[in-house]
């Protein structure tokens, strides 16, 4: 499996304290990269697993893919990425599939983990939502394996950043947005300039002012600049009604 571990790799034996996992390299960077940068600015342990290398997409080749997944997670300051080589636009959700993540979030210990919301075009997309689900789940089980201790996250929340839906909650990624845009564009077999697949791929401009507009929406929620959505299944919980961020009026 490849990894990538950035400026924490003296520590990566120690916990993740955020886990995004993805269907391919760039997802996480679309929808939820600012999130993790704020997040990593705070002090905490960020990480991405990216379950293929999109060898199927119309551009670049998986090997490139993963050095640009590299150069975007040192972008995003992760302290560990890797990429379980599934199969692109082939994603299954099997026994082995659950078992090899499981076995992933046990060695990782994310305390909490981000997945694709789960309905998307894309069905590597919605299939990635419910395998990391199950596989959350899996890894809790003491008898899972003998060999390693059982893990299981405190908290599952979904990126619903291309989706439909009204978000439990925004991040304000104001101060994290150009960063973000730079991780997205290290993927150069992507988003460069090429005669490649062209009549899929918009410029780079172009692609940039959609973000920023999506991101300005669901910024403009909570009233800040750009922001990212992510939905959760439980309730949310308020101790202080006193505390409670954006005003009403």
């Amino acid at each position: 499996m490849f990894e990538l571990v950035g400026t924490g790799s003296a520590e990566i034996g120690k916990p993740l304290d955020v886990l995004a996992i993805a269907a391919h390299p760039d997802d996480v960077e679309q929808t939820c990269g600012g999130t993790l940068i704020r997040m990593a600015g705070q002090g905490y342990r960020t990480g991405v697993l990216d379950l293929t290398a999109g060898d199927m997409g119309s551009r670049g080749t998986p090997e490139i893919r993963l050095k640009e997944a590299g150069a975007a997670g040192c972008e995003m300051r992760l302290a560990w990425r890797g990429n379980l080589r599934l199969p692109d636009a082939r994603l299954e959700n099997t026994v082995s599939v659950r078992m090899s993540l499981a076995m992933e979030i046990r060695n990782l210990r994310p305390r909490v983990v981000i997945l694709p919301y789960w309905e998307a075009r894309h069905p590597d997309h919605y299939r990635a939502s419910e395998i990391g689900f199950e596989a959350c789940f899996l890894a809790g089980l003491k008898k899972l394996d003998e060999e390693t201790q059982p893990h299981r996250p405190h908290k599952i929340i979904y990126s619903s950043m291309y989706a439909n839906v009204s978000p439990s909650f925004v991040v304000d990624i104001s101060d994290h947005f150009e960063r973000r845009m730079a991780a997205l564009f290290c993927y150069q077999s992507q988003y460069g300039q090429s005669a490649e697949a062209s009549e899929l791929f918009p410029e780079q401009q172009e692609i940039r002012e959609r973000l920023g507009s999506i991101s300005r929406f669901y910024g403009n929620l909570i009233g800040v600049k750009y922001g990212e959505p992510f939905v959760v299944k439980e309730m949310m919980r308020v101790d202080d009604i006193a505390a409670m961020g954006v005003r009403s009026l």
